[in-house]
């Protein structure tokens, strides 16, 4: 925990949900419908960009850092530096862009010039773009101190596929001390169910399941950027024919602050 960075106590309450049922919300329905609204709220944590030195950048390496450089030499650059220098205004446009670099989306929802934009950008300046479909090493610390925020010594951690893997339990402290590997990707899921973090193996966000005042006051305190969803916000939030008018704000909006 951050020394003087002070949290509400999260509340605790049971839930007779078995944790493998935490795996990641379908595609086809509001995100806040997940788990019969077992949770108020969600907030779409953006994975933020990788600022590096110099040395590291693609122009000297055209080498993407390992998560070991990532983590004792990246920090956080948010998407809307990001968005601003790039012309691209919004997230929503901002993910289009990431997914269409990654060839994640069809032809007809591909965004080739804001690929462009970004592509460009990218290789002109010492900052990397996220790593698709895990828990980005950057927010690694931040995701702990969540966990401890709310009093709890371990994690829950399900995996993305449970009917394979099993459903395992991490001490924070190991997690920490980085004598325990971090998950890379599935569900993070408090103790007593009272929140999540879930993410997918295209995305480049994370959600994040709770208590709204909680979430909010978390997001504040360890500058998290990202959003709340809206009650009609899917998964694709990229597509403004969802009418997620959430994503349609400027870049000082984004966070919850």
């Amino acid at each position: 925990m951050t020394a003087g960075t002070a949290f509400p106590r999260f509340p605790c309450y049971s839930s007779s949900v078995q944790p493998e049922q935490f795996t990641y919300p379908p595609y086809d329905i509001p995100l806040v419908e997940a788990w019969d609204g077992q949770f108020e709220a969600v907030f779409i944590l953006l994975h933020p960009f990788v600022r590096v030195p110099d040395s590291l950048a693609w122009s000297a390496t055209q080498t993407y850092p390992s998560d070991a450089q990532i983590l004792t030499r990246g920090q956080k650059c948010p998407w809307s530096d990001v968005a601003a220098q790039t012309g691209l205004i919004t997230c929503a446009r901002l993910n289009q862009a990431l997914l269409t670099s990654i060839g994640s989306l069809s032809d007809h929802l591909a965004d080739p010039a804001a690929r462009e934009k970004l592509q460009t950008f990218l290789q002109s300046q010492p900052i990397w773009m996220p790593v698709e479909g895990r828990f980005e090493p950057l927010l690694h610390s931040d995701l702990l101190q969540v966990f401890a925020a709310a009093g709890a010594n371990q994690i829950t951690c399900v995996p993305e596929f449970p009917d394979t893997d099993p459903v395992t339990t991490l001490s924070i402290s190991d997690l920490a001390t980085r004598s325990a590997a971090f998950p890379s990707r599935g569900t993070l899921l408090a103790p007593d169910q009272s929140f999540l973090f879930t993410v997918d193996w295209d995305s480049f966000f994370t959600l994040f399941y709770g208590r709204r005042s909680f979430m909010t006051s978390v997001a504040s305190a360890l500058n998290l950027e990202g959003f709340f969803a809206t009650p009609n916000t899917e998964h694709a939030w990229y597509n403004y024919s969802f009418g997620c008018a959430t994503v349609t704000l400027s870049p000082e909006h984004w966070q919850t602050t």
